[in-house]
């Protein structure tokens, strides 16, 4: 009996396991979809690319669809989406593993009913939901960063309506994921290219990730127990679950807050990544604190350290939100809990 029961336990393990990775899989590509134009100009602004350098978020916008196209708006996306699956995938499974392995280590006194059925329900304190989501982002960026390298490769190619034939073919740079990376580990340093920037990447994603689940999760216990009337509803099974818009403002508020904190952080990544593009940035690729320093002393913190913070709270809001209550959705729709 005890053989059947384990066993039995281990595909209900497996099952909740592969439904949060489907899950958080699609709640990433539906986030970043929505705001990947958004996503595009906070590159370009980032690295002061000569051709969007003068504008700001809405002009560069515009800009780019008069130089480029309107679907140049999405350019880079579709790497994007080769790489938001399975890191998003990642994170949001990593997590739920991490989480109940820390409540099993440190068991605290909240009810752990958010995101697990019923019976998965444990206790953990508040506080290791940071831990488990700052280990959940490490996860999903190691597994996938030479992706986002291979993307924002992509978001800063530029080519104009007026001379269309300057292009990645003729300047010798590929245009396509697989060349991308090829090129980058052929002409970059191997694995250590595909890899640059992955220092500040994984020193943001500690507090970015775990800021991230940690509010989501408080902001969600919070409504839960506070305010039921105005953020929940009933479900069948007379669990209390959070309603779309609350669910929203969870997401968005928990974003706002870590984005705020690793802005800098990103800036230097993205400056790593692009490194090797061209003459005048090489500069950055030799080391994050470098990178960091350059950037302050070139450009200061307003129009360096936290050049492009305006759109990416217009993106990072709707983004967190979304991915956020689209994987609360998702699990509800594949018959996982989502009540308090």
């Amino acid at each position: 009996m005890e053989t059947v029961s384990t066993k039995q336990q281990q595909q209900q393990d497996w099952r909740f396991f592969a439904k949060s990775f489907v899950a958080g899989g699609l709640a990433g590509m539906t986030s970043k979809t929505t705001v990947a134009p958004l996503d595009r100009i906070k590159i370009l602004l980032q690295v002061h690319n000569s051709h969007y350098r003068n504008h700001g978020v809405w002009s560069g916008l515009k800009a780019i669809v008069q130089k480029e196209s309107f679907f140049s708006l999405y350019k880079g996306n579709g790497a994007q989406m080769v790489r938001i699956f399975p890191y998003a995938a990642v994170q949001f499974m990593s997590f739920e593993v991490y989480k109940r392995a820390l409540s099993q280590m440190f068991p605290g006194d909240d009810r752990l009913s958010a995101n697990i059925p019923n019976n998965h329900q444990t206790n953990v304190n508040h506080e290791l939901k940071f831990v488990a989501g700052s280990m959940a982002g490490v996860t999903s960026v190691l597994m996938t960063y030479p992706l986002d390298l291979v993307r924002a490769r992509l978001a800063t190619v530029v080519n104009t309506k007026r001379d269309p034939l300057i292009s990645i073919k003729t300047t010798g740079v590929p245009t396509t994921i697989l060349g991308t990376l090829g090129s980058v580990f052929r002409n970059e340093g191997g694995i250590m290219g595909l890899y640059r920037g992955i220092t500040p990447t994984v020193l943001a994603m500690i507090p970015y990730g775990g800021c991230n689940f940690y509010m989501f999760e408080r902001l969600k216990h919070w409504c839960v127990n506070y305010s039921p009337s105005w953020t929940c509803y009933r479900a069948s099974n007379d669990k209390l679950v959070l309603n779309v818009p609350s669910k929203l403002l969870c997401g968005g508020v928990a974003g706002a807050i870590g984005q705020t904190a690793i802005y800098p952080l990103d800036v230097a990544r993205r400056r790593m990544q692009l490194a090797m593009t061209s003459q005048e940035t090489a500069i950055y690729s030799e080391s994050f604190v470098q990178t960091l320093l350059l950037t302050y002393r070139s450009h200061g913190v307003i129009r360096g350290l936290y050049r492009g913070m305006s759109v990416n709270y217009i993106r990072a809001v709707p983004m967190v939100a979304v991915s956020f209550c689209t994987y609360e959705l998702l699990k509800q729709l594949f018959g996982l809990e989502t009540g308090v």
